[in-house]
């Protein structure tokens, strides 16, 4: 039987309307209630420089933040491109942490992916990666079984007291130069749990 093309092309597909990406706040709307506040369950929302703020990093897109603001002051946008480093959005630094990397590393990238306690909702979206609509095989990245194999550790859930000791383990495992990089707000920022 013959297939033909089956990948998706990354920047060419869009998202279906209902989809709940990046939240933006605009200031003229919010009245300051402060309900959003306390509907949402890992606490991303909060007040920085007297204005509302949301920690991308605890947020997990429940839009019950959206649901109870009354004067529409939050909404999702269709911006799924939420990756960021240091508080900077990904797309600033994206250029030159490449550069960086790709001088490094070379054009591959052997991924090692460690689980350190998720609901494993992550890790049904990192095994995504691999089936052929997305294909991230043809980027020149792909997951390795072994740390001594890995440029890169993928982390996933709140690191629990008795993964500790593994995750550091894996991490002197792998050799330098090396990433490391959180996945969910379970690794983030462990507001899920408290």
């Amino acid at each position: 039987m013959q297939q033909g093309l089956a990948t998706e092309d990354y920047f060419m597909s869009g998202v279906p309307a209902r989809f709940r990406g990046r939240l933006e706040v605009e200031d003229q709307r919010c009245r300051d209630c402060m309900k959003c506040v306390g509907v949402c369950p890992t606490g991303a929302i909060g007040l920085r420089n007297y204005k509302l703020s949301v920690d991308s990093d605890a947020c997990i897109f429940c839009g019950r933040c959206v649901e109870f603001c009354e004067k529409n002051a939050l909404r999702h946008t269709l911006n799924y491109e939420c990756a960021h480093l240091s508080g900077q959005l990904s797309e600033d630094l994206g250029e030159s942490v490449a550069r960086k990397i790709r001088s490094v590393l070379g054009r591959s990238l052997a991924v090692r992916h460690v689980d350190t306690g998720s609901c494993n909702a992550c890790d049904f979206e990192m095994s995504a990666l691999l089936n052929p609509v997305f294909d991230i095989t043809q980027y020149g990245i792909d997951f390795v079984a072994s740390p001594r194999h890995a440029d890169m550790l993928m982390v996933t859930g709140v690191v629990t007291r008795n993964l500790r000791p593994a995750l550091e383990a894996v991490l002197k495992a792998t050799p330098t130069p090396r990433l490391v990089m959180a996945v969910g707000a379970c690794a983030c920022s462990g507001k899920v749990f408290g």
